[in-house]
C-alpha cells in the first residue's frame, strides 16, 4: 500500500525514535545493572530480563528502518549518553530510583506507542505489527516497576515526572515534532468517534 508523502515521513521518523529509544533503554538498564550487581544483586535478574526485552526490541526497529528510509537518530548520542547517565544516576538512589526511572520512562513509552499504533493503523501494517508485538512486554515493564515502588513518595513522584518530561522531550526532538502532530491525529480520532 503506497502512502503519502508526509505519513511515509512520519513513519521513518516513528523507526527511528523508536531504534533510539529502545537504545536508551539498553543504556539505561546496563548501567542500573553495573550499580546494582554491587549493591541491590536482587534487582539484577530483574532488570537483566528487560535489558533483554530492550535488545530484541532495538533490533526490530533496527531491521524495519531501510524498507522504511529511515536511519538511526541525529540525536543518537543524547540517547545513548543521557540513558547510560539517568540509568547510573537513578541506580545510585536505591532501589526506588531504579523503578522510578523505570516507571516513568515506560510510561511515557506506552503513552506514545499508543499513539504510534493508531496512526499506523492502515498506513504501515508491518510496522503496526511490530509495535504492537512489544507493546505488551513494554507495559509489563511499567507494572513491574510499579509494583516495586509500592507506595509513593513525593520524592519519587516528583523523579517520575521529570523523567517522563526528558523523555517527552527526546521523542520529540527526534521525531522533528511529528509525535505531537500523531497526539492530535489520536485526540481528534477519539473526538470523531467519542
Amino acid at each position: 500500500m503506497s502512502i503519502a508523502t508526509r505519513d511515509a515521513l512520519t513513519v521513518a521518523r516513528i523507526c527511528r525514535v523508536n531504534h533510539a529509544g529502545e537504545f536508551g533503554a539498553i543504556r539505561i538498564y546496563s548501567a542500573q545493572i553495573a550499580v546494582a550487581s554491587r549493591l541491590y544483586p536482587d534487582c539484577v535478574p530483574m532488570l537483566s530480563e528487560m535489558l533483554g526485552h530492550e535488545m530484541t526490541h532495538c533490533q526490530l526497529f533496527r531491521d524495519a528502518m531501510p524498507r522504511r528510509n529511515s536511519r538511526p537518530c541525529r540525536v543518537m548520542q543524547f540517547w545513548s549518553w543521557g540513558g547510560w547517565w539517568l540509568g547510573f544516576l537513578t541506580a545510585l538512589l536505591g532501589r526506588h530510583g531504579i523503578w522510578a526511572c523505570t516507571a516513568a520512562v515506560e510510561e511515557t513509552v506506552h503513552r506514545h506507542l499508543d499513539d504510534q499504533l493508531h496512526f499506523l493503523a492502515g498506513r504501515d501494517r508491518g510496522l503496526h505489527d511490530i509495535i504492537a508485538s512489544i507493546h505488551e512486554e513494554e507495559l509489563a515493564h511499567l507494572h513491574l516497576a510499579e509494583r516495586q515502588l509500592g507506595s509513593r513518595r513525593s520524592y519519587l513522584a516528583f523523579l517520575r515526572g521529570l523523567i517522563g518530561m526528558a523523555t517527552d522531550v527526546l521523542i520529540w526532538l527526534s521525531t522533528w515534532g511529528d509525535s505531537t502532530r500523531m497526539a492530535k491525529a489520536l485526540a481528534d480520532a477519539k473526538g470523531e468517534h467519542g
